[in-house]
């Protein structure tokens, strides 16, 4: 019976150390793929820069640049058959000395609908 015992506290402490190691091996497995920028990196693509491009949606757009400082819907007869709402991201810092996109220039995009269809200063 004694032996017993000892058998069943010898496997719950198997399972135990075995359950540690694996949930330690998914645990640092997940955290490698985690990359911290280099100076270079950070000067080259400034948080908020990353590239939109005509034709993305708005929730596209929006998962990039964020809410817009404004919205307002515009009509322009000559350039468009219908009104177009127009987004504006205003520069949050204008001294920086490289085009950083909105952060460094004030910035309207302009939807037709869900897509973005035209990109101004």
């Amino acid at each position: 019976m004694q032996s017993l015992r000892i058998r069943i506290r010898s496997i719950r402490s198997g399972i135990l150390v075995s359950a540690i190691l694996l949930l330690s091996c998914a645990v640092l497995c997940g955290c490698s793929a985690i990359s911290v920028p280099d100076a270079d990196d950070v000067l080259q693509h400034p948080l908020g820069t990353e590239s939109i491009k005509i034709g993305m949606t708005k929730q596209q757009v929006e998962s990039i640049w964020g809410k817009p400082d404004s919205v307002k819907t515009v009509e322009d007869k000559e350039k468009w058959q219908n009104k177009r709402e127009v987004w504006t991201y205003s520069a949050q810092y204008r001294s920086i000395p490289l085009d950083a996109g909105y952060l460094s220039k004030t910035k309207k995009l302009y939807f037709d609908g869900e897509n973005l269809t035209e990109i101004g200063d």
